[in-house]
């Protein structure tokens, strides 16, 4: 087997969430890590996927609400630094691999798919050859136990349960 990395600086793991129910809050994570171990990287043969979010690299290009998602009303950084995703199952159909696993975030580790869509390979300037994919879904946050809100005079909650998750990844193979 093969171990392909991602390459941080053309990779991204992306979240929006609805605010107040009128507007969206976007943010990311600065410091990740997936890794595939497989035989054929376009075709995730025999694929194992690991990945490893750092919590305390969130970034929502505020100070104040990104010091609040990391305390204890969110992800409580102190106690659950990482967020952590392996794989169990990988199959592919066409351009689609979907990646059947365990989420830990918060604590809390449930059972989830995430399927990602092939974006081709290249060559990069080094004469590495790079694949890509990218995806999005969808989690309810209240299924690992970020449950903090508030509800509004106008009806409806300050943040919204559901959390549009994106990824855009960028693989090599990692060098020895």
């Amino acid at each position: 087997m093969t171990k392909f990395v991602s390459d941080a600086a053309h990779s991204e793991v992306g979240f929006q969430v609805k605010h107040m129910m009128v507007s969206k809050v976007k943010g990311y994570f600065e410091s990740f890590t997936f890794e595939v171990d497989t035989d054929k990287l376009e075709t995730f043969e025999n694929a194992e996927v690991y990945a490893e979010i750092d919590v305390e690299s969130i970034s929502t290009k505020n100070a104040d609400r990104d010091a609040h998602l990391k305390s204890e009303d969110f992800f409580n950084v102190e106690k659950n630094p990482k967020i952590i995703f392996k794989s169990s199952n990988v199959t592919k159909n066409g351009d689609t691999v979907t990646v059947d696993g365990n989420a830990t975030l918060n604590g809390i580790t449930k059972e989830m798919s995430i399927d990602l869509q092939y974006n081709g390979k290249g060559t990069n300037p080094w004469g590495q050859e790079v694949h890509g994919f990218e995806s999005e879904f969808t989690i309810n946050r209240e299924d690992f136990g970020l449950t903090w809100n508030q509800q509004l005079e106008t009806g409806g909650v300050l943040v919204s349960k559901d959390v549009k998750a994106m990824l855009e990844l960028q693989f090599s193979e990692k060098s020895e």
